[in-house]
C-alpha cells in the first residue's frame, strides 16, 4: 500500500539524507520524493510516497530525528496532491493536430515542438497524469520525466462556531 507522508523539518544540511537513510534501513522503498521551502524560510517540507504496511512506527521514528518539526500521513482523499510531468511524444506532421487535440483534453501545454516530436507539460493529480500517459502511448513516448508528488492537507470548509461563555 502506498502512503503519502509530509515531514516539516528545519532547513539544515543533511536532514534529507538522514530521513532517506532511515527509510532505507527499514527496507522501505521511496517511490516519490519532493523537497522545498515552506512559508517559513527556515523550514522545508519533504513529501514522500512510500510503499509499505502500517506507517505508525515510521512516523514515531521520524519524530525522533533531531530537525523534525511535524509529520503528517495524508489520508487518501483528504489531501490535495499534484505532480508535474514532461512527456516527449512522436508527432509526425500528419498526426500533430490529433495529438494536440488529445493533449488539450488534459490541459497539457506544448512546451517544445521539434521536427518529429512534441513535448508536453502536464500538471495534476497522479491518476490524471497516468491517464494522459495512456493516451500518449498510442503515439509513441520518446521521453518522460515526472516530479515527486507534493501534497497538502485540505482545509476545513466551515469555520468552527465560537461558543459564548456563560457567566
Amino acid at each position: 500500500m502506498q502512503h503519502v507522508i509530509s515531514v516539516t523539518v528545519e532547513n539544515k544540511p543533511g536532514v534529507l539524507a538522514r530521513i532517506a537513510s532511515m527509510f532505507a534501513r527499514r527496507d522501505f522503498n521511496i517511490h516519490s520524493l519532493a523537497v522545498g521551502p515552506t512559508e517559513d524560510p527556515t523550514r522545508s517540507r519533504i513529501t514522500m510516497v512510500v510503499d509499505g504496511p502500517e506507517m505508525e512506527q515510521i512516523v514515531k521514528q521520524l519524530y525522533k530525528l533531531v530537525h523534525t518539526i511535524k509529520v503528517v500521513e495524508h489520508t487518501p482523499g483528504e489531501a490535495i496532491e499534484r505532480e508535474i510531468m514532461l512527456v516527449r511524444v512522436n508527432a509526425d506532421t500528419l498526426r500533430r493536430g490529433e495529438i494536440l487535440e488529445a493533449a488539450n483534453i488534459f490541459e497539457a501545454k506544448a512546451v517544445d515542438v521539434g521536427a518529429s516530436t512534441i513535448t508536453f507539460e502536464v500538471v495534476g493529480e497522479p491518476a490524471r497524469l497516468a491517464d494522459f500517459l495512456e493516451i500518449m502511448r498510442t503515439y509513441g513516448i520518446v521521453a518522460q520525466v515526472k516530479s515527486g508528488r507534493i501534497a497538502l492537507a485540505k482545509d476545513i470548509k466551515s469555520p468552527a462556531r465560537k461558543q459564548k461563555k456563560t457567566a
